[in-house]
């Protein structure tokens, strides 16, 4: 009883010949040929000893093209990469990192620049609701904001050109320097 892997050399010509015939290109045609070898030297149990091997590589070739053809039809070219940049994502730890940091930031800051902070930047109050609540002026709103900012960009070793990455936009609205109005 012969292993039935040592008839598969025999086959690679006729092979590459017929992958070249489905994919008109040699290095596509090469491809498809090791994956067809390899498919069919992982699954050479399932070759039935006495039926005909040339058939049996030729439609593990055929199906394999046919594959990869509803494959790549469902694909998107992006050659320059624009498309993949766009769907990339920051690694969720990242996110819990520095909201780590910025939780153990915002609790060191007073109480009132916390209040401030949480009305205007988390709450989108404006400087006057704020204000208003608060029942202080709405210079010392702004006051608190702003140096409620500063201790933190500090507390958390941010340069002012560096830009803050978080992950929730009530964070990135507490700590941003635009100003509601």
């Amino acid at each position: 009883m012969s292993d039935p892997r040592d008839e598969l050399v025999d086959h690679l010509g006729a092979m590459r010949a017929f992958a070249i015939s489905l994919t008109r290109n040699t290095a596509m045609a090469d491809d498809l040929v090791q994956d067809t070898l390899v498919k069919a030297w992982t699954n050479i149990e399932k070759f039935e000893e006495g039926s005909n091997m040339r058939a049996w590589l030729f439609t593990i070739l055929r199906n394999t093209y046919y594959s990869l053809r509803r494959k790549r039809r469902r694909e998107v070219e992006d050659a320059d990469g624009v498309l993949s940049e766009q769907l990339s994502q920051k690694p969720d730890h990242d996110g819990r990192l520095n909201m780590r940091d910025f939780n153990t930031a915002f609790a060191q800051l007073n109480d009132e620049q916390r209040e401030a902070l949480v009305l205007v930047g988390a709450g989108g109050f404006s400087y006057e609701e704020a204000a208003e609540t608060c029942g202080v002026k709405v210079g010392t709103i702004k006051s608190r904001v702003n140096r409620g900012r500063a201790r933190l960009a500090e507390l958390m070793n941010l340069d002012e050109d560096e830009p803050m990455e978080l992950t929730d936009t009530v964070t990135a609205g507490i700590v941003s320097q635009q100003s509601v109005a």
